[in-house]
């Protein structure tokens, strides 16, 4: 299987796969392209200086290319720029919706609405809410997609809160948002959307998703770590009450009284992280120019090649629909996820073992780890041949 040249060069952009090893965990965290680094680079170094409050001009300087991080992000996602709130990434943005908007306006009685496919930061907030709102799961479909018929026959005007993954983080499997959307808002219900998985892979428009919450972190976008997003439609932040206190999200405070900023400005207390938002937006200026519909179909391409070759055997146990994006979790018969997983790294090749922050998942599944291969832009057929070649030493290992 041999690269050809535009592969060759997209790889080398990528500092940290130099050498002979084969990354198949992007699902977890992307690489960072060379133009991401030596964007951070200069935002910590030639650049550096605080934000907002600095009447020097280099501050000035940094203000303004902070805030043209969140003018890009809003166009990144087809929304206004005042309806960006920059957070420590998408578990940051769930509890702050859990913290401010559900803690406010949710009471005993009240119903949220998740699926069995969610990632534990879209659980557990929901549970530390502990203000007697209780939580309805929505059941999968026999592909491992979140069975939208169900989620409608679920819900009721109890429901005040949908909150679904766009991409499962261990199938690949892809939620129709608009679909979701209209059957939560047909019972009054908001949904928020954890797009980890999707933000890399699909072009994101909040206004055609209709939406009302969108959360995902930077650093499985091919940027920093430390610095994600909520989105939140504009109406409803202004409602929303600050979750942190400190400097930058206040007008004016006394011993008596505070007042705070308009948001977004409100949820995002405390020094901010600078170099970390100009690195997001030099990810997704980098993402713009390879072009999401280049990276859904490579992704995609490559997960129907891997599913088809470990199909081959019969000793594999493939969980997820055959169009996963990106994604292809299994089981090796006999062989532990993660013994697997660490006689692949003497091969070269990174996978995850584990449960993925998933168990209710593993638990519907009757397996208490997978194995994950996830692809990114860099990605290409050596991978999958190198991680079957590991597939087949573990198997001679294990017999």
């Amino acid at each position: 299987m041999s690269l050809d040249t535009a592969e060759l060069a997209l790889k080398s952009q990528f500092p940290g796969l130099a050498g002979d090893w084969h990354y198949l965990d992007t699902a977890a965290t992307a690489q960072k392209p060379q133009a991401v680094i030596d964007a951070t680079v200069a935002a910590m170094g030639r650049d550096y200086a605080t934000v907002h409050r600095g009447v020097y001009a280099r501050s000035a300087d940094m203000t303004l290319a902070f805030e043209a991080a969140r003018r890009r992000t809003a166009a990144f996602l087809n929304a206004e720029e005042d309806e960006i709130v920059f957070t420590r990434g998408a578990t940051e943005s769930i509890n702050l919706v859990a913290q401010s908007w559900a803690a406010a306006n949710l009471k005993a009685g009240d119903r949220i609405l998740l699926s069995t496919l969610e990632h534990h930061s879209n659980i557990v907030p929901w549970q530390l809410l502990r203000n007697g709102v209780e939580i309805d799961v929505c059941p999968l479909d026999a592909e491992g997609r979140i069975d939208l018929e169900a989620a409608e026959r679920i819900l009721t005007p109890a429901h005040k809160l949908v909150a679904f993954a766009h991409v499962s983080n261990v199938l690949g499997s892809v939620l129709h948002v608009e679909h979701a959307a209209k059957l939560a808002h047909a019972v009054g219900a908001k949904l928020l959307i954890d797009g980890c998985q999707a933000a890399p892979r699909l072009a994101l428009d909040v206004k055609a998703f209709d939406c009302d919450f969108y959360a995902f972190s930077a650093h499985k976008l091919y940027g920093p770590t430390g610095i994600g997003v909520l989105w939140a439609r504009k109406e409803i932040l202004e409602g929303m009450q600050p979750w942190q206190g400190g400097g930058s999200m206040i007008d004016k405070v006394t011993f008596e009284k505070t007042t705070y900023a308009p948001a977004p400005q409100r949820f995002e207390a405390g020094t901010p992280n600078i170099v970390e938002a100009i690195g997001m937006a030099a990810a997704m200026d980098w993402l713009a120019a390879i072009g999401l519909n280049r990276a859904e179909k490579h992704e995609r391409d490559l997960a129907v090649l891997l599913r088809s070759e470990l199909r081959k055997r019969n000793d594999v146990t493939l969980f997820g629909p055959d169009d996963s994006l990106g994604i292809v979790s299994f089981a090796l018969d006999g062989v532990h996820p993660h013994d697997l997983g660490t006689i692949l790294d003497e091969e070269g090749v990174a996978i995850r073992a584990g449960h993925h922050c998933a168990q209710p998942l593993m638990e519907h599944l009757g397996v208490p780890a997978t194995a994950r291969a996830s692809f990114g832009l860099y990605s290409d057929e050596s991978d999958i041949e190198a991680l079957l070649k590991g597939i087949e030493r573990t198997r001679r290992i294990f017999g």
